[in-house]
């Protein structure tokens, strides 16, 4: 088959689904060279078309240049697919153009805008324009992946989405997110002014992340604790959400909350390793990527109870939360800050965990999914080397 992949997020901006699209196409072109393969076309936009050299001598890339949820998504799009003589498009988000109705996979990530549209879908019609996109996607594709079992449950739920046509496929950690020396961990809490033991969230700020709920949480640890104290918050500060910020006004945790920004992903692996924990917070994910960084680097996590998390971090291997009662949130916290020997049994717990998932089991598993859409959907019958 000519395989098509929606690959217009394959950029640092888009940390998730770039995160997934780059993994998937790099793990691919491996496979591609241990058996024959299938002839992949990359649909790119700029920067990131001009820079990406294809990895295999079976990819290709066509540049679109169709921003995400565009008229030219929409519009022309599906015309760069239809030229290319694609057999089965692989859309790697949901926003896959309404008209197209080929052979095509979709992944979901999270149904995260369902349930908290947030400041992202403030009108009508752009909630309208968010169903209206995924429902056609659900609809057109042949077979959908989702990352977690609980957005599966979500896609049966929500959008009554046939079990049957959901894969559940796990997303990893990278391989850079590792251990690290202490000389490492001491030359990044000197770049970011972090000269006390300090607690670690690392995302984007959105409703469903709950901020201001970690927040207030880490502020009954910090009345409640004689040891100076520090959460080092990540991430692009949103004007959007100016709540964050306040609350650290009011409680008078100004000295106490550092802000380094979007980092650098070396540096980020060298907070995860350098943290007392990693705290997760959220009341809503997809998969939950962050937990498996932190179990990489073999730091402890206390994550929120809800959604997903306790799928992907597995029982036992992090302590949970109700991510709704700021008490119970801080108890974890403070259990983490005081039991030297919890925090080492999470960190051994952790470091078994994360080597269960890996992005190389993704992409056979996608593969499959594209083998199985080729025998028995586009009525193909397998090479000798697939039977």
């Amino acid at each position: 088959m000519r395989i098509g992949i929606d690959a217009r997020m394959y950029s640092s901006n888009f940390t998730g689904i770039g995160r997934y699209t780059a993994e998937l196409i790099s793990n691919l072109a491996i496979l591609s060279q241990k058996r024959p393969a299938h002839a992949f076309v990359l649909f790119m936009n700029n920067l990131e078309y001009e820079t990406f050299v294809p990895p295999a001598p079976n990819f290709s890339k066509i540049l679109v240049n169709a921003p995400h949820y565009s008229l030219r998504e929409q519009i022309f799009f599906p015309k760069y697919i239809r030229h290319a003589k694609i057999d089965l498009m692989h859309f790697t988000h949901f926003n896959a153009p309404i008209v197209y109705t080929a052979p095509s996979i979709v992944t979901i990530h999270d149904l995260i805008l369902s349930y908290f549209p947030g400041k992202k879908l403030t009108k009508p019609w752009h909630r309208a324009g968010y169903h209206l996109t995924l429902s056609a996607s659900l609809k057109h594709a042949q077979s959908i992946i989702a990352v977690s079992e609980h957005t599966k449950k979500d896609l049966v739920k929500l959008y009554n989405v046939p079990e049957k046509k959901i894969r559940v496929i796990y997303e990893a950690a990278g391989e850079n997110f590792r251990p690290v020396s202490d000389q490492t961990q001491k030359t990044v809490r000197e770049k970011y002014h972090i000269h006390s033991p300090f607690f670690l969230y690392a995302g984007v700020w959105r409703d469903h992340k709950n901020l201001t709920g970690l927040i207030r949480a880490f502020h009954l640890l910090h009345l409640r604790s004689s040891r100076k104290t520090l959460i080092v918050i990540t991430g692009k500060e949103k004007p959007a959400y100016p709540e964050v910020k306040q609350v650290v006004r009011e409680l008078g945790l100004t000295d106490s909350v550092i802000f380094p920004g979007l980092v650098p992903e070396n540096d980020l692996v060298a907070l995860y390793n350098a943290a007392i924990a990693y705290v997760h917070p959220s009341f809503y994910e997809g998969f939950g990527l962050n937990i498996l960084e932190a179990f990489s680097c073999g730091t402890p996590v206390a994550s929120s109870n809800a959604s997903c998390l306790p799928e992907i971090a597995g029982k036992g291997n992090a302590l949970f939360f109700d991510p709704k009662n700021i008490s119970e949130m801080a108890d974890a916290f403070h259990k983490l800050f005081t039991d030297d020997a919890l925090r080492q049994k999470l960190r051994e717990k952790g470091l078994l965990r994360a080597k269960q998932f890996s992005w190389k089991k993704m992409a056979e598993e996608t593969m499959g999914v594209y083998d199985e859409i080729h025998v028995h959907t586009l009525k193909r019958p397998p090479s000798p080397s697939r039977q």
